[in-house]
């Protein structure tokens, strides 16, 4: 009995995570190697697949809609990314020092709902304000010599104006993981700073922020990752126009499969972007252990 009974408690835990372990394995690991099995070959979902080699992967250095795509990845990342980090950890600093307030309870929640907000709907609603037909608004941006009508219908702004609606939207959540990382620094740390004259910028660089840093590459990260894979809301705001200056690589496998019927090269496409999530989360990886050292 006694065995049975020790033995039982030592599998126990593995039983508590196989619920979870087979969802991963069913929709993300299977999901994972059917992607790459595909990539090499010709596949338009109706029609047996053949096989193809490596001419998936040959057309992606030369395929010029891909490079833009691309190109457009990458511009939304670096616009989204310093933004959404810079922003989240000024409003967290700002409501963690009026965190027992009512003024500071209602920002935190104001911030936040974007976050919560389907980005079909947000992406729907700021499309429909800012096609130039809502006086209020369009008032409003007329004081600053901005057309509302061409922030999504010029191939200029489209994408900035994108990229600024992707940082209103998300900054909230960042915003909430980096609070959580203030409450857990001590008060006796501003005290003592107070003591010896330290001002409010002081105890922020050398409090908060190095003590911050871990937080600020998983912000880092994270926001990398969600700008990479952004599709909804641009699709519903611009659907990839004017000219495909809003088109990013989720949104242009999306095209090839179902508008195009070439899954297999969709999915090669696919799997580069995710060799460039891979790189990121190795870097970030080696970011957090030498952080980690240092503590």
């Amino acid at each position: 009995m006694k065995k049975q009974r020790k033995f039982w408690r030592s599998i126990a835990p593995y039983g508590y995570v196989m619920p979870i372990s087979l969802i991963l394995l069913t929709f993300v690991v299977a999901s994972l190697v059917i992607s790459v099995i595909f990539s090499f070959m010709k596949y338009n979902l109706l029609l047996p697949p053949e096989f193809l080699g490596l001419e998936n992967y040959k057309r992606l250095l030369t395929d010029e809609k891909m490079h833009l795509a691309l190109g457009n990845t990458l511009k939304i990342m670096i616009m989204v990314v310093p933004l959404q980090v810079v922003l989240s950890v000024l409003f967290a600093t700002l409501i963690a020092a009026r965190k027992n307030s009512l003024a500071g309870k209602i920002a935190k929640a104001a911030i936040f709902i974007p976050v919560i907000s389907s980005s079909a709907v947000v992406g729907t609603v700021w499309k429909t304000m800012l096609n130039g037909r809502n006086p209020v608004i369009q008032g409003f941006f007329s004081a600053f010599g901005i057309d509302t009508g061409m922030l999504l219908g010029s191939s200029t702004t489209a994408i900035i104006t994108v990229a600024m609606i992707m940082v209103w939207k998300n900054f909230g959540y960042y915003m909430v993981l980096n609070l959580a990382s203030l409450t857990a620094i001590p008060d006796s740390y501003y005290e003592a700073a107070k003591v010896d004259g330290g001002g409010v910028m002081q105890r922020f660089i050398h409090i908060t922020l190095p003590l911050l840093k871990p937080a600020i590459i998983m912000d880092v990260f994270l926001s990398v990752v969600m700008s990479l894979q952004s599709f909804d809301l641009i699709y519903t705001m611009t659907g990839g126009g004017p000219s495909n200056s809003t088109l990013t690589m989720v949104m242009y496998a999306y095209d090839q499969t179902f508008q195009n019927g070439k899954a297999g090269y969709a999915m090669a496409v696919s799997n580069l972007l995710f060799l460039i999530v891979l790189s990121l989360l190795m870097l970030q990886k080696g970011f957090m252990k030498r952080e980690a050292s240092e503590i």
